[in-house]
């Protein structure tokens, strides 16, 4: 595995329609001076194109755990971007599951240290839950910084596509993230 000269970022992209465009998050990144690599969850893999995704960041993307005695085709993390962040994953990741890679990353990463940043990609339907609200506020309490609220981001009513997000704000608020950890 190659060692990056650049601080290593991981976006975990989860199964939303923004995932179909994530490529534009990923070039961002490495404009950004980011060595990017792409973790879908199971259900993003369908969203996403894997080839284009790996020529574009030199790594494959994951979505399943190696086998244990496999190398580790991926470095480590420097910072994590959940982007898009399904309803689905928020949740679980506050409730601490661990049931995918995706999520076992995440989990582990607020007890690493590591600057996190999640940009929600819900509709409105869904923000109304009560679980949403509470599993958000539990996610900022652990150190996530959660991209949700009025005048950062507000969900899009249901079957609409959702509301477009902004992709530098995800980069800024990441950038912030490590300032904050002097990462």
């Amino acid at each position: 595995m190659n060692t990056p000269v650049n601080p290593v970022l991981y976006i975990v992209v989860c199964a939303t329609p923004r995932a179909r465009v994530v490529d534009e998050l990923v070039e961002r990144a490495i404009g950004r001076g980011w060595t990017p690599c792409v973790i879908a969850t199971p259900q993003a893999v369908r969203f996403v194109d894997v080839a284009a995704l790996t020529e574009l960041t030199g790594y494959p993307v994951r979505h399943a755990y190696k086998d244990p005695d496999a190398p580790d085709l991926l470095p480590d993390p420097d910072a994590i971007l959940v982007c898009p962040a399904s309803f689905n994953t928020i949740n679980k990741w506050a409730a601490g599951i661990s049931d995918t890679l995706a999520l076992g990353l995440i989990t582990e990463a607020i007890g690493m240290g590591l600057p996190l940043v999640a940009a929600p990609a819900v509709n409105s339907a869904q923000a109304s839950h009560p679980a949403f609200e509470r599993n958000v506020g539990e996610l900022r309490a652990a150190g996530v910084t959660m991209l949700y609220g009025p005048g950062i981001w507000e969900p899009a009513p249901p079957r609409s596509a959702g509301a477009p997000f902004d992709w530098d704000l995800a980069l800024d608020a990441l950038d912030e993230a490590r300032d904050r950890l002097g990462s």
